[in-house]
């Protein structure tokens, strides 16, 4: 390969690049001027624009008006997230401040991953999910009682743990908050053997009836583990890119969190390697109905150096890929370490349901067209003819 063509495929790397990253931050079209005055001074805006024709004509660009601005295309988002060679690792202070949300000292093991997620969520601008084995040694800590009609109640259950599960149950008669609170200080009391209050007849009954029916109802969900549990939030934040406003394509990217067997399916794949594993568009179609216009990212967490859940983030296809994988693979270092220690100085253990999986072929690796290739072959020719 001649200088001159050597000089060529890098400059259009270099190109595509920085239309990319430009256009994460500014999420709208480049046009040629905009990119010649961000960086690309020794460039006229002439050629940028002939490296656009070409970058459009392999598939990494789209226009939408003959005269606007171009944007990348889905293929240039996995382009840029597996190829981009410039590492963007996070500042000290970006660990350090990310790093004082993991200190966890106490036994409530779900509020600290619950709080994980909300923290993610926060740092990254994206819906944030946590899967999480099922933790044993934990119990029913309190239980509260509300009427939501005159022959039901609804009855919250809160683990030591920090778990919260709901559950409702029959009754006979409507009762006041006075009584509700009363068989309230009678479950604690069949907890605890603390402090017996003073029930009628009617209200002995139903508190005796509701302590059997809660505890057997815990202990059926504690001993048939058909799935992780999973922790996901900030789903309101994809409402901050215009892409996702569409309430069908939005309403597709949430429905994965829906369907039980594809959240399994994703768990499970992204378990059974401690690699990080990108979703780009149309990789998700194995999990969502079209159009395909967002993105997930994954990478495991350890217990003792065993994959035993995920940390994920769904964002739009514009997202910042190399920051996020910096994030996430922090969060999991993170993660693993704390939950080895915690565990081991509460001696908490944990069991996991079996792994399914989808008949489905991965593309969590970014598999690229023949179009897509051209620029990754020119890059293996520059390194093999210039291997300083």
């Amino acid at each position: 390969m001649t200088g001159k063509t050597i000089k060529k495929h890098e400059r259009e790397l270099r190109i595509l690049m920085g239309l990319i990253k430009l256009y994460l931050k500014l999420g709208k079209p480049i046009g040629s001027n905009t990119l010649k005055e961000c960086g690309f001074h020794d460039l006229s805006s002439a050629t940028i624009r002939n490296y656009f024709v070409k970058l459009e004509d392999q598939g990494f660009l789209t226009q939408h008006h003959a005269s606007g601005g171009r944007i990348p295309t889905e293929l240039a988002f996995k382009f840029y997230a597996k190829h981009e060679f410039e590492d963007e690792p996070l500042s000290k202070k970006q660990k350090k401040e990310l790093e004082k949300h993991f200190i966890f000292d106490g036994r409530e093991v779900v509020t600290y991953l619950s709080s994980l997620s909300e923290l993610l969520s926060e740092q990254t601008n994206c819906a944030a999910f946590i899967s999480a084995p099922r933790f044993d040694q934990d119990f029913i800590s309190d239980i509260r009682l509300l009427s939501i009609s005159p022959s039901k109640l609804l009855v919250v259950m809160i683990s030591s743990f920090g778990v919260v599960h709901t559950e409702t149950y029959p009754a006979q008669n409507k009762l006041s908050n006075f009584s509700l609170r009363r068989i309230e200080n009678y479950l604690h009391f069949k907890m605890t053997g603390l402090d017996k209050p003073s029930l009628s007849e009617e209200e002995s009954a139903l508190g005796e009836n509701l302590y059997k029916e809660v505890m057997l109802r815990h202990i059926v969900s504690q001993t048939n583990i058909l799935h992780e549990d999973l922790f996901k939030t900030g789903f309101s934040k994809l409402l901050s890119y215009e892409e996702l406003c569409h309430a069908q394509a939005l309403g597709n990217c949430l429905s994965l969190f829906e369907n039980t067997e594809h959240m399994e399916a994703l768990i499970s794949h992204s378990l059974k390697d401690p690699e990080l594993k990108v979703w780009i568009g149309e990789d998700l179609k194995p999990f969502i109905m079209p159009p395909y216009v967002c993105s997930v990212i994954t990478v495991p967490y350890m217990i003792n150096q065993k994959p035993v859940g995920i940390i994920g983030l769904m964002g739009p296809l514009r997202m910042p890929y190399k920051h996020l994988f910096e994030v996430l693979k922090f969060a999991s270092n993170k993660l693993s370490e704390n939950l080895t220690k915690l565990l081991f100085k509460h001696h908490i253990s944990y069991r996991m349901p079996e792994s399914k999986s989808l008949d489905f072929k991965p593309n969590h690796s970014l598999y690229l067209n023949e179009t897509s290739k051209l620029l990754i072959d020119d890059r293996s020719n520059l390194e093999e003819d210039n291997p300083s």
